[in-house]
């Protein structure tokens, strides 16, 4: 029987594999934790009008709030105006508010051990709407400052990307996959134009799907792909050996409802959304792009490091296989069982 040498830097290779597959099963419930919450504060109709329409949307995630809410200043008077209730993806929550917000200061409380963002959009009579990100590092918001430009929104869909384990694991996979340079580039232009499909779909309102059996198929497709990877390359099926481009094509599709799908249930304004959502999309790219990047180079890495060792590559992907279809199959089960 032949021995398998393994030495310090495969060691290293496999804890890191080790590692992630761990936090990918000990936090389960942040694998989707990308939908940025809402808030809107309409100005009443008088300019020197110290009343404002408060609209909160919470992020639901498997079936569970974001332990997040605004906080307003202590001299604004709240008064709520309808019960909450509860959408598939948001709690959402109105309030009708007595002070000047225009120059208030608002905290989102519980912001900073999320990796969610909040989109604030101040809308006065007669005004042009001023738009917002509060974000995780700064949850604190002083309005009538400098608003959101299209870069912060760009560089959400960039966080949120890398925030969004089973996105990522799925990229992954596909990058462990498919050994050719030029197949790899159109698997991945294949699954980026899945994307901007959906988000097209999504934006005209022609495609609207559930959310919760969207993320169910998710997850089910990252553990179709590390069967795959499992699989001898012989034993693999005909599609994924041929063209793993057209299947990276087909779950692109579903990977791109289950985060276009969300933003759009949360709710953002009619005449902002084909923007945010355009710039979002473009943003996951980008990041998609970075990870792929980022995966090549280690791999490469790895490689040269291991000159003159005997590890060969097929343990090291049926080891990714098993983490990966692992972390998914949770997922899986746990997503089905809410639909029951």
């Amino acid at each position: 029987m032949a021995q398998v040498k393994i030495g310090f830097g495969s060691l290293w290779f496999i804890l890191v594999l080790f590692l992630l597959g761990l936090a990918g099963l000990s936090a389960p419930a942040k694998a989707d934790e990308v939908r940025p919450a809402y808030l809107e504060l309409r100005a009443g109709e008088s300019h020197d009008s110290d009343e404002y329409t408060v609209l909160w949307k919470q992020p639901v995630v498997e079936n569970k709030r974001l332990p997040i809410d605004p906080v307003f200043p202590e001299s604004c008077n709240l008064e709520e105006t309808a019960p909450p209730e509860l959408t598939g993806n948001a709690l959402i929550k109105r309030w009708r508010a007595y002070c000047d917000l225009s120059t208030a200061t608002i905290e989102i409380s519980g912001l900073r051990t999320s990796i969610t963002d909040v989109l604030v959009r101040l809308i006065k009579a007669d005004e042009a709407p001023e738009n917002y990100i509060v974000r995780p590092s700064d949850p604190v918001l002083s309005l009538g400052g400098q608003g959101a430009d299209s870069i912060g929104y760009l560089m959400i869909g960039v966080e949120h990307l890398v925030g969004g384990i089973d996105h990522v694991l799925f990229v992954i996979g596909l990058v462990l996959f498919v050994h050719s340079p030029w197949m790899l580039l159109k698997t991945i232009t294949a699954f980026t134009i899945a994307h901007s499909i959906t988000l097209a779909l999504s934006v005209m309102n022609v495609v609207s799907l559930a959310q919760a059996p969207v993320e169910a198929v998710i997850a089910l497709s990252i553990v179709f792909l590390a069967r795959e990877l499992a699989q001898p390359e012989e034993r693999r099926s005909a599609l994924t050996r041929t063209s793993p481009w057209l299947m990276a094509f087909i779950f692109g599709l579903l990977h791109g409802l289950g985060f276009a799908g969300a933003l759009s249930e949360i709710g953002l304004p009619e005449d902002a959304l084909f923007t945010s959502l355009l710039l979002f999309n473009l943003g996951i790219e980008l990041g998609q792009i970075l990870v792929v990047f980022a995966l090549v180079f280690v791999l490469w890495l790895w490689r040269k490091v291991n000159q003159g060792l005997s590890l060969r590559p097929d343990l090291v992907h049926r080891l990714a296989a098993y983490t990966m279809g692992s972390a998914a199959m949770y997922w899986t089960i746990d997503r089905t069982l809410i639909l029951l």
